[in-house]
């Protein structure tokens, strides 16, 4: 018997299944490259971008910056363009005062050489009546008004005719003071001064018209009161002579400094400290009326018509 042979029966076709799988990872590949290459762009895009926004910023802050400079350069220019503005106008009005002088000293009606001599002649009166009001100093007056008598002389109008005149008798009045009343006291005082000595009081000399009794004992026996305190010993005649010489001293600074009241107060106790220093006698009592002369000096000039032609010549000018 014979074996039956297998029959041939279709064997099933794999390769379409295969075509499909390999053409969908082909597709799968090609979108996932085609996503990675999209992603790349998008960050190199991204990127791109922050840096030119970053830049853009930077731009940004540095024109901020050069703003606000540029406001503060404004600022300061505004500023100096007001400080320019002032001095100018500052400079226009000085140049219209200028202008204004230069117009007035040009005007042949107002004669500027003439207002320019009054000015001249006003200061140096003025200078010397504070030199003799304030300093004492009569020969810094006479200078002065001299001064002013000369350039008085030079003005040929008529008009200060008078003037020259108050002026003429001001300096005669000047020139009749003679020394300084503060130099003429001083003198005497240092005089005065010099005749002080610390030798014990000579005895007085006998009375013709005294009693019998004290002409005859009046060498032997000194006779005082006892209500007066006469230095005797030479430790008191020295004290009281320092306290003379004391006040002497503080009556010629008082003198310098034309203090009237202080120096008749120092020479009043100066006064009371001779009688500390002698007895009762004759040349005492010409020593204190001495004191008393000097003390009654005066130690300023007096001159009722100073300053008259100062007020004459402002007067004139106002006219």
């Amino acid at each position: 018997m014979s074996t039956p042979l297998p029959s041939s029966a279709p064997r099933p076709r794999r390769w379409p299944w295969l075509a499909g799988s390999l053409l969908a990872l082909a597709a799968a590949g090609l979108g996932l490259w085609q996503w990675r290459a999209w992603d790349a762009r998008t960050r190199a895009a991204a990127a791109d971008l922050a840096l030119r926004v970053e830049a853009a910023e930077s731009r940004l802050d540095a024109l901020r910056r050069d703003q606000r400079a540029q406001q503060q350069r404004l600022q300061q220019a505004d500023t100096t363009n007001r400080v320019l503005r002032d001095e100018l106008l500052g400079i226009g009005q000085r140049a219209s005062l200028l202008e204004d002088t230069v117009s007035k000293l040009a005007d042949p009606d107002r004669r500027g050489d003439q207002a320019l001599r009054l000015d001249e002649a006003e200061l140096l009166l003025s200078l010397g009546q504070q030199r003799l009001l304030i300093a004492g100093d009569l020969d810094g007056a006479r200078r002065a008004y001299a001064l002013a008598s000369g350039v008085l002389e030079a003005i040929a109008d008529p008009a200060y005719l008078s003037l020259r005149q108050t002026l003429q008798q001001e300096r005669a009045a000047l020139d009749a003071l003679g020394a300084d009343p503060r130099a003429q006291a001083l003198a005497q005082l240092d005089a005065f001064a010099a005749t002080l000595g610390a030798a014990p009081p000579a005895p007085a000399a006998a009375d013709p018209q005294a009693p019998w009794w004290r002409r005859a004992f009046g060498s032997l026996v000194e006779v005082r009161p006892s209500d007066r305190a006469v230095a005797v010993q030479p430790a008191d005649r020295i004290a009281a002579l320092a306290g003379l010489q004391l006040e002497i001293t503080l009556a010629r600074a008082a003198a310098e400094r034309r203090d009237v009241a202080g120096y008749r107060a120092a020479l009043a106790r100066a006064e009371a400290w001779l009688a500390r220093l002698s007895p009762p006698s004759p040349a005492l009592r010409g020593q204190q009326a001495r004191l008393r002369a000097i003390a009654a000096r005066p130690l300023s000039p007096s001159i009722p018509t100073l300053g008259s032609t100062l007020q004459q010549l402002r007067q004139l000018r106002a006219d």
